[in-house]
């Protein structure tokens, strides 16, 4: 998927051939804010202005900006890779859960 990142949100990025306009939502939150353009500044200029328009909404109402996560994901994942995570946890001296959340956190922190 395409995106646009400003202030921290982001927001989908979509063309629609039949109308010749690029569209997208912020992604993220509790709420659906759509923005669109018909070409890739105006599609930029407009998520800005959405994101702007949202924060300040939010403001104003005294609604939470992000959508709120409980911090509990269950994850599909193969057998062999569930045992080999359990055995890289074993050596580690810890569980399969604090083995996954260190890990999981190392990446984001690398992406951030």
């Amino acid at each position: 998927m395409n995106t646009l990142k400003y202030k921290g949100f982001l927001g989908s990025v979509n063309f629609s051939e039949k109308d010749g306009v690029f569209f997208g939502k912020i992604e993220g939150i509790d709420g659906l804010v759509n923005f669109e353009g018909e070409s890739v500044s105006e599609l930029t200029a407009a998520f800005h202005e959405a994101v702007d328009d949202y924060v300040a909404y939010c403001e104003e109402e005294g609604i939470e900006v992000h959508k709120s996560y409980s911090g509990s994901l269950n994850i599909r994942i193969t057998p062999e890779v569930h045992s080999y995570i359990a055995t890289l946890a074993k050596q580690a001296g810890i569980s399969i859960n604090a083995f996954i959340k260190a890990t999981l956190e190392q990446k984001v922190a690398k992406m951030l």
